[in-house]
This record gives C-alpha cells, sequence and structure tokens, in this order.
C-alpha cells in the first residue's frame, strides 16, 4: 500500500537524495571540467611567476604580528597547505550545468586577476624565516613552487575562503547534511592556518585574503544566474544524466 503524497518526502530531501545528485554532477561534463580545472589552475600560475619576476614597484616585506610569534612552525600542515590545489575543483566539479560551469570560472579567474594585479602594483613578501625548512619533506620544492613573494593577499586563503563559501551554498542547495557543510568548514579553516603554520604567509596576508575572497564569493552569489540549480528548472544533474 503506497503512503499518501503528503507524507512522502521529496526526493531532493530523502538521504540518498543529495548524494545521488552529488555523484550525477561529478559524472556531468568529467574531461571537460578536469581538463578545464587543470589548465585554470596552470594559467594562474604562469601568470604568478610572471607578476613575481615583474613587480611594477620595491618590494615591501610584511611585519609580523603576536599571533605570528604565537603560532609555531608545524611541518605537518604542509599536508592541508596542499590539499588546496584538490579543494579549489570541487565547486566547479560539481556544477549543475555547462551554463553555471563557465560563471564559477569567471568569478573565479576575476579573483585571480584581482589578487595578480595587487601583486603587480603592491609587490610584497613574507619575512625571511629564521631557520631554515629545506630540511623538512617536501618544504624545498614547496620554496621553489611557491615563493615568499606575492604575499598579501595570501591567495592561498582567498582560493580557499571563496571555494568555501560556494560550496556551503552548494550543498545547501541540493539537501546536504549538516556534517558535510561542517567538514567544508573545517576543510577551509585548515587550509587557512596552514598558511600560518608553514610560515609561507603571516597573518596580515590571511586577513586580507579571507577579505578577498569572502568579496568575491559573496558577489558571485548573488550575481550567479539561477543560483546553483540547473539550468532546467526544477531538474537536477541527476535527472539529467538518467534521460541522456
Amino acid at each position: 500500500m503506497s503512503l499518501p503524497a503528503d507524507l512522502v518526502a521529496p526526493a531532493q530531501t530523502r538521504p540518498a537524495g543529495w548524494a545521488a545528485e552529488l555523484v550525477a554532477r561529478i559524472r556531468l561534463h568529467f574531461i571537460l571540467k578536469t581538463v578545464g580545472i587543470t589548465a585554470f589552475i596552470w594559467v594562474f600560475f604562469i601568470g604568478y611567476f610572471w607578476v613575481l619576476r615583474h613587480p611594477a614597484y620595491p618590494v615591501t616585506l610584511m611585519p609580523l604580528t603576536a599571533l605570528d610569534r604565537a603560532v609555531p612552525f608545524q611541518p605537518v600542515m604542509l599536508w592541508p597547505y596542499l590539499t588546496l590545489w584538490f579543494y579549489v575543483g570541487i565547486v566547479a566539479a560539481l556544477t549543475p550545468s555547462f551554463r553555471q560551469l563557465i560563471v564559477h570560472g569567471a568569478w573565479a579567474a576575476a579573483l585571480c586577476v584581482a589578487g595578480l594585479a595587487i601583486f603587480y602594483f603592491w609587490p610584497t613578501a613574507v619575512p625571511p624565516r629564521a631557520f631554515d625548512a629545506s630540511g623538512y619533506a617536501g618544504f624545498a620544492l614547496l620554496q621553489g613552487v611557491d615563493a615568499p613573494g606575492n604575499a598579501c593577499p595570501s591567495m592561498h586563503v582567498a582560493v580557499a575562503v571563496f571555494t568555501a563559501i560556494g560550496l556551503h551554498s552548494l550543498l545547501r542547495g541540493i539537501g546536504a547534511p549538516r556534517w558535510l557543510r561542517l567538514l567544508n568548514v573545517a576543510w577551509c579553516a585548515a587550509i587557512v592556518y596552514s598558511t600560518l603554520a608553514t610560515k609561507q604567509h603571516v597573518a596580515l596576508d590571511a586577513v586580507a585574503g579571507v577579505l578577498l575572497g569572502a568579496t568575491f564569493a559573496l558577489f558571485s552569489l548573488r550575481w550567479r544566474p539561477g543560483g546553483w540549480s540547473a539550468d532546467a528548472v526544477g531538474t537536477g544533474a541527476a535527472d539529467i544524466i538518467r534521460r541522456q
């Protein structure tokens, strides 16, 4: 015997509904998203290193604060630091349509261009470490890839915050459970903290990064056509794939 219609939970609120939607969104345009995310990161690094080598003005050293002195060097925090390069692709991977993928990419590009413009006209660097970190696993490579220049705002923090806000909105939109949204917040917080614990950035860099990332994230949510829904009103990625 079937239950009355008003007692049956809508598909999007059933426990399996949000998970199925996440899997379907990952499958949607998977190759395009994978190639696009990888290319986006490479293009950003090309711009990052060009600006690092061709600043318009002399480099300013960022001052240390009490927080910088209170946070010790923690080599183990290199691992959450490196997870940013996976974390940043999650929102793009979960976009419900090609149109939303382009919109998200445009806002992410605008954030990166703004950060690089700041680096070009106001080049900054973190003070030299009082110790040699290259003896720790991974730090010699990190210092070669992520130089101490282009410090403020921390683009590591800015992109993490931009991703966290967008992902929070996306998860709420598909009815994901609270624990998954808290995991998103914790991941972002770990990345932000790791920039201080690895001594790649100082506290002022992180604060500026939070402000920059949050600003672009909030604007992107305000001017994102259709929110995080699919182009077809009321149709999720899971429904789109089932119909293909």
